[in-house]
């Protein structure tokens, strides 16, 4: 019972206290002293009440627009939108501020902190990947802005690992062209799958040469190359059977190792089988 009573008067306490803040705040949102409610939002900033903060710092920004604490005011506003997780309006409001004020004190953050942001919002592979394209310009941009700057090293790891993305979504492409295999419901302007992983793939390794998925990419098209072959009419079959055994070849030569290189000599056994027929 004892124990009861005091949980009781630690939650009224909490409520009168919660009461008593937003009361506060409610006070200072309607006052029409923007200096007063700059310095709460900066209060409210520093105690991690971000959307608070944030309704203040929209309020005045436009009033601190010119003067001296203008700049400040507009990049707290962005960084309060960053902390609080709404990295398309953190996004925004750094764009602005890096125009506004490009040589601000702030320009070089504001600058990196819209790729940041850009980077918080990417979704995963098998989706869309503009907002992630968006976040390698803008990492791109901040690198040729500042190219000393102390963020340099974290800014290119991220276009690394952002351009990895793009990367996997290009291998789930052509992997679902190579699964799709023989399927012609999807093929309205002729060619195959086929085909189309080998296009796919093919494009990403020009466009990601040193990908750490590059044997990955190598793979599909030895595979599909020779799929191809086997369901190929009469008068491409030894064209395609050779393109295939080339193409197995080229695949020995550049990864060895492989845990593919058995399939690749299978291949091979059977291109040169056909051939001699």
């Amino acid at each position: 019972m004892r124990n009861m009573k005091k949980l009781v008067m630690i939650l009224v306490g909490a409520v009168v206290l919660l009461t008593g803040c937003s009361a506060e705040f409610n006070r200072v949102y309607k006052s029409t002293d923007n200096d007063f409610k700059y310095e709460y939002a900066k209060q409210l900033f520093a105690t991690r009440k971000f959307t608070q903060s944030i309704a203040l710092l929209e309020e005045v920004v436009q009033m601190k627009k010119g003067s001296e604490e203008g700049e400040e005011c507009l990049f707290l506003l962005g960084m309060a939108q960053y902390n609080n997780g709404d990295y398309e309006s953190a996004a925004a409001t750094f764009r602005k501020y890096h125009q506004s004020y490009p040589h601000g004190i702030f320009a070089e953050q504001a600058s990196f902190y819209v790729g940041q942001s850009l980077y918080e919002s990417t979704p995963e592979p098998r989706l869309d990947q503009s907002p992630t394209i968006a976040a390698i310009n803008a990492y791109q941009q901040f690198l040729d802005y500042y190219p000393d700057s102390k963020r340099r090293a974290l800014a290119q790891e991220r276009l690394f690992e952002l351009q990895d993305k793009l990367v996997v979504k290009e291998l789930l492409s052509a992997q679902l062209y190579y699964n799709l295999g023989g399927y012609f419901g999807n093929c309205t302007n002729g060619g195959s799958n086929y085909e189309a992983c080998i296009i796919t793939a093919q494009n990403a390794l020009k466009a990601y040469p040193y990908s750490r998925l590059r044997e990955q990419f190598s793979v599909l098209i030895m595979k599909s190359k020779f799929e191809l072959a086997e369901n190929s009419a009469e008068e491409k079959r030894l064209d395609r059977y050779r393109d295939a055994e080339d193409e197995c070849y080229g695949f020995l030569n550049e990864y060895p190792e492989s845990e593919e290189a058995k399939r690749a000599n299978n291949y091979i056994k059977k291109c040169k089988k056909v051939i001699k027929e």
